[in-house]
């Protein structure tokens, strides 16, 4: 019974933020008070605030962009990160173990230590504030965890499925296709999720590598506008742009989480 009492204690604590996420971004943007934060408005205006965040900031072309991102780098880089874990364990690529710690081994670097390098990179190459180049740098991101997840996932799987197919005359990108990628499906959507969140999230790449509406990430966006709760955007606006932006994710969350749970068990072996 005390552990009950605990945990629906612990439970509304954490959820206490979302409560006033909630209710403030649900009120008129001109009846903010800070001090009836925890009380509920009598009018609902969520809706029309999130209108007017949409027209503030331009979410819209932002919003676009943002989906573009999330959901083809990921699908590219968990491609290029199966096929890397295809080759090193499946294929057995001569000094597998060194070509699997030269694409790993760049997460070990902070993301601020590539901005510099980043931005004068894509400044010389015509790559800055362009969809291009967010395409790239995601996907490029996006590879090593690919490859770590599948990688394990792929050395638990009998060899002897790749020499049975290869003994009937399959190519070694047929088996690829054919096989290991469909034996793998709940590990790469566990990698896509995890993948489409960090990018849906992002924040300092698109702010150093994006300029224009366009292009520039939902976050960004969400960033300027909230910064301009201070020079007049009411906080119920910003409260309920920043709600609309989160739903896509926890959705995403919530409708796939027995098999993020699977896939992420497969790729531990």
């Amino acid at each position: 019974m005390i552990r009950r009492v605990v945990l629906v204690v612990l439970g509304l604590i954490w959820l206490g933020p979302t409560y006033l996420l909630l209710v403030n971004a649900s009120r008129p943007a001109d009846a903010y008070d800070p001090a009836g934060a925890w009380i509920p408005s009598v009018d609902f205006a969520l809706f029309d605030n999130v209108a007017t965040a949409l027209e503030r900031a331009d979410l819209g072309q932002s919003l676009a962009s943002t989906a573009l991102y999330s959901v083809v780098s990921p699908l590219l880089g968990v491609l290029i990160g199966a096929m890397a874990g295809y080759t090193i364990v499946v294929l057995r690529l001569r000094f597998g173990f060194l070509w699997f710690m030269l694409i790993f081994g760049g997460t070990i670097f902070p993301s601020q230590m590539l901005l510099v390098p980043l931005f004068i990179g894509y400044s010389e190459a015509g790559l800055y504030d362009d969809r291009l180049g967010m395409l790239l740098l995601y996907t490029a991101i996006n590879v090593p965890l690919a490859a770590f997840v599948l990688r394990n996932f792929y050395s638990g799987v009998a060899f002897s499925i790749f020499e049975a197919a290869r003994m009937d005359g399959a190519s070694t990108f047929r088996i690829f296709f054919r096989i290991y990628l469909p034996l793998s499906m709940s590990a790469l959507a566990a990698v896509f999720i995890l993948e489409f969140t960090f990018i849906w999230n992002d924040l300092i790449f698109g702010l150093v590598l994006t300029q224009s509406e366009g292009v520039r990430p939902v976050m960004v966006a969400l960033n300027g506008l909230i910064t301009d709760v201070y020079a007049g955007t009411p906080v119920p606006v910003g409260l309920a742009a920043g709600l609309m932006v989160s739903l896509p994710t926890v959705a995403l969350f919530l409708a796939t989480q027995r098999l993020f749970a699977r896939g992420l068990s497969l790729g531990s072996v």
